[in-house]
């Protein structure tokens, strides 16, 4: 009963999500097409109405730690869900993403990801890839912000193995900026398939940055295991154990 409860709350709340989207989306639209700082109202009003909608409605609170970056920043996370994405984006003042191209085209979503200044990238082949990429960000590297990437490509479930593509040290040579980490065990109560919804605490941590100028490889492997060791210690924290995904995935 309880179970079947929390499936009930979690169809509500993520139908209201959606319908709040496109609400907001047109509140601001005004603004936004005359000022790009409408564009950056709105995706934190968002970010913010779903953030406080999930607690009172799943009994999912979200908790952001660290010093997330206001200054120029690669900002390289963790990403287990779209909840992830919501509290990194709400936590900096000028977020734009490393996004998969086929999204410009998706309804409100595409055109307001365009304002804030993401990063269409088509990820057909690695290195076609990593080259646009690096053109997207150097065309863009006039507007002032911190660039999201997830290093993995994709969402990945809790406990699961994944490799870090090498495109995020690229980026982080081309830019010569300081390195945000970011970690996260969100995936916990927001899995990246389902409807399911769990309460709980959700957080996403910003790690010490690394600063600009380290080799490639050096930096990769720094990004990985401080990403990874973080995750890990905030699932165990939640209760996780490794293996026990129950429905998660």
């Amino acid at each position: 009963m309880r179970l079947a409860l929390q499936y009930v709350l979690s169809t509500l709340f993520i139908s209201q999500m959606y319908a709040s989207m496109a609400v907001i989306a047109i509140i601001y639209l005004p603004w936004a097409l005359v000022d790009r700082r409408g564009a950056f109202a709105a995706c934190h009003a968002y970010c913010d109405w779903v953030m406080w909608t999930a607690r009172w409605m799943v009994g999912l609170r979200c908790e952001i730690r660290g010093e997330a970056p206001t200054h120029e920043a690669l900002v390289a996370a963790k990403h287990h869900s779209f909840l992830d994405i919501l509290m990194i984006y709400s936590a900096v003042p000028r977020g734009k993403f490393i996004m998969k191209k086929e999204l410009v085209w998706a309804p409100i979503l595409g055109w307001y990801a365009l304002r804030i200044g993401c990063v269409p990238v088509d990820r057909g082949r690695r290195a076609t890839a990593i080259k646009h990429m690096m053109a997207g960000v150097a065309k863009g590297a006039s507007e002032p912000g911190q660039l999201i990437i997830y290093p993995q490509g994709t969402r990945v479930a809790p406990g699961a193995v994944k490799p870090y593509k090498i495109g995020t040290g690229h980026l982080y040579a081309q830019l010569g900026q300081p390195c945000v980490p970011v970690a996260t065990n969100v995936g916990l109560f927001w899995p990246r398939h389902g409807i399911l919804r769990k309460p709980g605490l959700a957080v996403v941590e910003f790690l010490p940055e690394i600063p600009p100028g380290q080799p490639v490889e050096a930096f990769m492997v720094t990004l990985e295991r401080q990403i990874e060791a973080t995750s890990n210690r905030l699932m165990a924290e939640a209760g996780f154990r490794k293996g026990a995904l129950n429905d998660l995935d």
